[in-house]
């Protein structure tokens, strides 16, 4: 083989720091990039799928089926985390069909949430939102935007320690009590948080990111395209010419790969009622990812558009 000018050779090398195979404490599985739940140190695949809007479709049995032929593609792709609450309509009876249409009950990582302002009344719920589903227990339940979290999140920690749920979390969206969601971060023992995450909307890295790498609390990303609204904005631009070092086919899987990619961030959990969509979404999950110099460069480029 002909050897490169040592111009050229040093151009490359300086080039390598911009990318990184895979984040630390991240491994290929099934070509997925997953990450490891710090509490049990099981691994995740780091793109999931969310239930908000896109499965609150009624009782159309063409919408239903469009949404089960979601879940197909994701699990067929390599995707696992389902998440959904009781605040989402119907999404959770259309995700109990459509794994039982699809049988992938056994294989999907169900995280849920009580979203009820009485702590009486949390139990009963749980118990309706695990027949929807299907499932025998949930794997993550949450307390859904902290309501009533003073007596669900002990209720929902009993249930751990009697083995009728395996993780327990709390959650925020659009950047709504942080300093109370990282309070609770210091002073209970949760396996997850759920928080709005993307790279216009960065408040969490400032202290929250950083306490949950430090206190091993696994890290689920939700709003990643702002309900839509940051890939519609972004579609009027074309894609910067040094996105093409990540290997990515658009925006989605930019914006993803961006969010995945933090040390701290576990999971991002996109929503899409379209196949093709969600098989872009886990597209994210393979190939190069960016390395702090890189994400800093997303983040900046997207903030001057």
């Amino acid at each position: 083989m002909r050897a490169l000018p040592r111009r050229r050779l040093l151009q490359g090398l300086a080039a390598l720091p911009m990318l990184s195979a895979w984040p630390a404490g991240a491994q290929p599985s099934g070509g997925l990039l997953t990450k490891p739940i710090p509490s049990s140190g099981e691994r995740l695949p780091v793109v999931g799928l969310g239930s908000w809007i896109t499965f609150n479709v009624g009782n159309d049995p063409a919408a239903r089926a469009a949404c089960a032929e979601v879940m197909r593609a994701f699990f067929d792709d390599g995707g696992r985390m389902i998440d959904s609450s009781p605040m989402y309509g119907s999404s959770q009876p259309v995700i109990g069909e459509g794994l039982a249409k699809i049988g992938r009950t056994s294989q999907v990582f169900s995280a849920e949430k009580v979203w009820t302002g009485s702590g009486d009344r949390g139990s009963a719920q749980i118990e309706v939102s695990r027949r929807f589903w299907g499932v025998a227990r949930f794997d993550l339940l949450q307390v859904h935007n902290l309501l009533a979290w003073e007596e669900h999140l002990p209720a929902l920690l009993a249930m751990k320690a009697a083995g009728r749920v395996r993780y327990v979390g709390i959650t925020t969206s659009e950047g709504r009590r942080h300093a109370e969601i990282e309070r609770l971060m210091r002073s209970q023992p949760i396996d997850f948080v759920q928080l709005s995450y993307n790279p216009l909307d960065r408040e969490a890295e400032q202290r929250l990111l950083p306490l949950a790498q430090e206190r091993g609390i696994a890290v689920i990303a939700n709003r990643p395209f702002r309900e839509g609204a940051l890939l519609r904005e972004l579609q009027r631009h074309r894609l910067p010419p040094w996105a093409a070092e990540l290997g990515v086919d658009g925006w989605a899987q930019l914006v993803l790969k961006f969010i995945v990619s933090h040390p701290a961030v576990t999971c991002a959990i996109p929503a899409t009622s379209q196949v093709a969509h969600v098989r872009q979404n886990l597209g994210a999950a393979r190939g190069p990812m960016p390395d702090a110099g890189l994400r800093a460069r997303i983040a900046s480029h997207l903030a001057a558009l």
